[in-house]
């Protein structure tokens, strides 16, 4: 991952995107007002789909920040399938008009990465966990602890990005990866582990507290 590359103001991935709505827009200008318009709307909402605003990651290793901006859909007991595990669940539904950067919930090391093409059912959709396309980082952080942080595609997201590898050193509230329109962010953690957020909240990838993890002896 290049470290040196974490807020850019504007997200990497919506370069191209701003770069050929700009030049429609501009370009349209000297053609006709009417068609003007809405290509300059079209360039004024990629540009706030792909901010990556700075975010200040909460301090303590036993805390787990949301991986994602958006509102908590899933607060439960669950199973997760990529660790084998019985455990607790937070899914974390992004619309167009949250953030889309995805940023670690923990320090520690990437212990597994697995990649699952599927469908694109929305997101906000229980089955969206297990059907849609998706990639899974297995976390362990340097107490120990496991979590899985699911990066899932929604019904008008089609890419998932993810720049981590099985392996790396990961730093919480580091950017790893961007979903594109639209999607969903699941964690699975110890079934022990203190839940910080309710149904219905907001968060802020790499910054609001959703968990505090179990001390371990």
């Amino acid at each position: 991952m290049n470290r040196k590359y974490q807020h850019p103001i504007i997200a990497r991935e919506g370069w191209s995107f701003l770069l050929l709505a700009g030049v429609l827009a501009g370009l349209s200008t000297f053609y006709s007002v009417y068609l003007a318009i809405p290509l300059w709307l079209i360039f004024i909402f990629i540009l706030q789909f792909f901010r990556d605003p700075t975010r200040v990651a909460p301090e303590g290793d036993r805390l787990v920040c949301a991986p994602a901006d958006g509102r908590v859909i899933f607060v439960d007991e669950a199973f997760d399938p990529y660790a084998n595990r019985e455990c607790l669940k937070i899914s974390i539904f992004m619309n167009v008009f949250n953030v889309h950067s995805n940023r670690m919930p923990m320090a520690g090391v990437v212990n597994a990465k697995h990649y699952y093409p599927g469908k694109f059912f929305n997101a906000d959709l229980d089955k969206a966990s297990e059907s849609n396309e998706r990639n899974a980082l297995l976390l362990v952080s340097k107490q120990g602890h496991q979590v899985t942080c699911v990066q899932i595609a929604g019904l008008i997201a089609r890419r998932i990005l993810c720049y981590v590898n099985e392996g790396a050193e990961v730093i919480k509230g580091e950017r790893f990866g961007f979903i594109r329109f639209g999607s969903r962010v699941d964690l699975y953690l110890p079934k022990s582990t203190k839940i910080m957020v309710s149904l219905g909240d907001k968060v802020m990838g790499g910054e609001t507290v959703v968990a505090e993890l179990p001390v371990r002896e």
